[in-house]
């Protein structure tokens, strides 16, 4: 056994499989909204700028801020996940199952989530297939919402699946 592991595992606990998800740049509907929001945003801040800068001194600069805040919310919307990926890895046990992220803003961070029999299980098919296995309540602006937990866009998600599946077949 990996001494790493020899603190985090009980004593006889196997590991199964070990991978990361996908890294690449991916485009979706909610990260292509927020890039546009974004992106107005911004616009709006450049045209007052530019319009409060005609009447002279530095009052325009007041709206740098706002700009600022644009381009992080557009550009911040499709590199954040990106950054977030390439920061996590995943463990899979003969019970549990790990997800590890290390992250300027949060520190290295392990969470374990024992598989069990009636536990939640979806699996997303594809070329990059992702599979939850739980849920976390998140906290937002407008309120919380349920947030799916597992490994996400992983290359070996069939195999990954099956094992998953054969550990809830043998939980007690």
């Amino acid at each position: 056994m990996n001494t790493a592991w020899d603190h985090i595992l009980d004593k006889d606990e196997t590991i199964l499989w070990q991978g990361r998800p996908d890294g690449a740049l991916r485009f979706r509907l909610k990260n292509v909204g927020m890039f546009i929001f974004g992106l107005f945003f911004a616009g709006f801040a450049l045209f007052w700028m530019v319009m409060a800068s005609q009447a002279g001194g530095f009052f325009w600069m007041f709206g740098l801020i706002h700009f600022s805040v644009g381009i992080g919310v557009s550009f911040g919307s499709l590199f954040y996940d990106v950054y977030r990926r390439r920061h996590t890895w995943y463990t899979l046990t003969d019970r549990r199952a790990f997800i590890a992220t290390d992250m300027v803003h949060k520190g290295r961070q392990l969470k374990s989530y024992p598989i069990t029999k009636d536990m939640m299980l979806k699996f997303q098919p594809g070329p990059l297939p992702s599979i939850h296995f739980a849920q976390e309540v998140r906290r937002s602006n407008n309120g919380s919402r349920p947030v799916d937990i597992g490994f996400d866009w992983i290359a070996d998600g069939d195999e990954v699946i099956a094992m998953i599946r054969q550990i809830q077949r043998d939980a007690p």
